[in-house]
């Protein structure tokens, strides 16, 4: 349907903002999820004060978001020409993800790499919208025997909160309105994680 089309109007537009504009405001009453998104920075900045790294995967929209958290944690976010924070994104290098998925299995793109460079201490950050994306799952799989902590940025479902040591779950199950809360919570948690590392800088 393109934008000239008639069932895309105005309506159609105010009606997705407001959508999301109201799940916004869930997530801004919901004392549980900030809760545990304070939690998540914690254990963010006790690893890297303890020299550990930090390991972010997901699929599609949610890859996308591994980068960008990833980016604002190696990069800057707030505070500018400060040194960079310990994290990759694991769905980043097109060799290692062709040659696991072709050689092996797609479903072991991400616990291949979590078996060969995760180290006990380390936080493995997943974030799938359904909570069952394999690969995911089998990242924690092999995240919980190496000891690593496991985060999971989620939509209401799926497995993978009962994997994770923290799971944050956005009430909703559509992906795009899951996606831009999770965008917000990367940025929450950059934001303070930062904060945090260079108080004193």
């Amino acid at each position: 349907m393109g934008i000239s089309d008639p069932g895309f109007d105005a309506k159609n537009i105010r009606e997705t903002v407001l959508e999301s504009a109201e799940l916004f405001v869930r997530v801004a009453k919901d004392i549980e999820l900030q809760e545990k998104t304070r939690e998540i920075c914690e254990m963010i900045i006790s690893a890297l004060r303890a020299g550990n790294k930090i390991m972010i995967c997901g699929n599609g929209g949610s890859a996308a978001d591994a980068q960008h958290f990833a980016g604002e944690m190696v990069g800057t976010f707030l505070i500018k020409n400060r040194p960079g924070l310990a994290a990759i994104a694991l769905n980043t290098d097109t060799s290692v993800l062709t040659s696991v998925g072709n050689d092996s299995s797609y479903d072991n793109i991400f616990s291949q790499q979590v078996g060969a460079i995760g180290r006990t201490g380390d936080v493995l950050i997943g974030i799938s919208t359904s909570g069952n994306s394999k690969n995911v799952v089998k990242a924690f799989e092999t995240g919980r025997k190496k000891r690593l902590k496991l985060v999971a940025l989620l939509g209401c479902g799926g497995v993978l909160p009962e994997m994770a040591d923290i799971a944050l779950k956005v009430p909703s199950s559509s992906t795009p309105r899951i996606q831009e809360i999770h965008a917000l919570l990367i940025h929450i948690i950059c934001g303070y994680v930062e904060a945090e590392m260079f108080k004193d800088a």
